[in-house]
């Protein structure tokens, strides 16, 4: 094993007092990805190592404009957010095993499940899951438990990742997923409605979905329920600011990525999943869920309602293996939500919407630059079509400054012209109008 030639003597004798060889170390790993040495480098100091580290960070481009959206979004995030969660009490926001010992950490989780309810318009939430495509896989996988079902149908209007995450999680379960094509940027009723039978246990759409455009799933709950199916809704928290809730819809099931709540883009997470349901389907959430009551004092408390998982009192039947609780990015979220307020939500959101309103005008009014869908209903990103392939332009307008879109021919077929813009409340007119004209001189 050439790679742990220069294991020390010291190391030897460590192993050596716990009765192991090095061999020993990797027995469990076959010897033919052992025979070619991992050309690892010298060890360094922490001085050096920190200036690799700054000389490898300067390699990104962070003072780009930013564009981009696909169900990742760059909102403007208030100082006292992380005032909050830096606190040292919130460092190890761990699961509470000991859960009457945690009451401040109980709470949080509390007021945070109930803002979710309040923000889907739903009747119970849990207590938060790992991202926004976790949430919909386990949404999924608590359909089928409830319906007892085994199909499930998802328009391709769902972000793509989480189909992706969908596809890798059920390679190996007997679950029948059936994917419908979207009409125009909303939701194919037609097929939709044709593929809902008796073996169906839920229908998964998104709102808005992943072209930023605005639906309405009322229609397609009332076909779903007739045939004893569920429908999941998965969907944008900013937006829920002045669009009508998932719970309105009539859906059973709401999850979303809860990273545009306070959260900053960290290049991929942490990230928070959200999930939300009706009461009478409590008992088949994944995770766990927080209640308030009274101690023997009749003092206000919290407790663990419900646990799900396997080490608990489920054991054989329990609902998932969430195992880390994501309690400080819940927290976040909690924080974000309460220093915004109700009105402080809608007034993001409209100003997201208008902004981006202004954006696609000013936008389409390009040469060559044309919508690509006929519904003009979208809340803060869009699609359009350009005369050249959008990942070309992409790249040139990065030289400029900006992170100007996405690419939608990473996911679509046949929309290798189609590019995908996203406009937040940091964006500003100014920027707006740059970008116009860097799109124009590109072009």
């Amino acid at each position: 094993m050439p790679f742990i030639s220069n294991t020390t003597e010291q190391q030897k004798e460590m192993l050596a007092e716990i009765g192991l060889g090095m061999d020993d170390l990797f027995s469990d790993i076959p010897s033919e990805f052992l025979d070619k040495p991992m050309n690892l480098p010298d060890g360094i100091n922490e001085q050096n190592v920190r200036n690799k580290l700054a000389e490898l960070a300067d390699k990104n481009s962070i003072n780009l404009t930013c564009f981009l959206g696909g169900g990742f979004y760059d909102h403007f995030i208030p100082a006292a957010v992380y005032s909050v969660v830096s606190r040292s009490e919130f460092y190890t926001a761990y699961t509470p095993y000991q859960p009457e010992l945690s009451q401040g950490t109980l709470q949080a989780i509390y007021e945070y499940q109930s803002a979710i309810c309040r923000l889907t318009g739903m009747e119970v939430a849990n207590a938060s899951l790992y991202d926004g495509g976790t949430a919909m896989y386990e949404a999924m996988m608590m359909a089928l438990r409830i319906t007892g079902r085994n199909k499930v149908i998802i328009d391709d209007s769902v972000n793509p990742i989480n189909r992706v995450m969908i596809d890798s999680y059920t390679q190996n379960l007997q679950i029948d997923l059936e994917e419908t094509h979207c009409a125009d940027g909303l939701a194919n009723r037609k097929r939709i409605f044709r593929k809902i039978d008796d073996k169906t246990a839920a229908v998964i759409l998104q709102n808005p979905n992943f072209f930023g455009c605005i639906d309405d799933f009322s229609d397609i709950a009332e076909a779903a329920h007739k045939k004893g199916a569920l429908l999941i809704v998965s969907c944008y928290p900013i937006s829920m600011g002045i669009l009508k809730t998932p719970g309105e819809m009539g859906a059973d099931i709401v999850t979303g990525e809860g990273q545009s709540l306070g959260m900053p883009m960290s290049f991929g997470g942490p990230y928070l999943g959200f999930m939300a349901s009706r009461m009478k389907y409590v008992r088949k959430m994944p995770g766990r869920i927080v209640g308030q009551t009274t101690d023997r004092m009749d003092r206000q408390s919290y407790v663990l309602t419900l646990q799900a998982r396997e080490q608990h009192i489920r054991r054989d039947k329990a609902t998932s293996n969430i195992c880390s609780n994501e309690a400080l990015c819940a927290l976040t979220a909690l924080v974000y939500l309460s220093l915004l307020g109700k009105q402080g939500l809608r007034e993001t959101a409209q100003i997201c919407a208008d902004k981006a309103s202004y954006a696609y005008k000013r936008l389409t009014a390009i040469p060559g630059v044309e919508p690509h869908f006929k519904a003009r209903w979208f809340f803060n990103e869009f699609v359009l079509d350009l005369p050249c392939e959008a990942a070309d332009v992409i790249a040139k307008l990065i030289e400029k400054g900006f992170a100007a879109g996405f690419p939608l021919s990473r996911y679509y077929e046949k929309m290798e012209n189609s590019i995908l813009i996203c406009v937040t409340e940091k964006r500003t007119k100014q920027q707006i109008g740059m970008l116009a004209e860097a799109l124009e001189s590109v072009l």
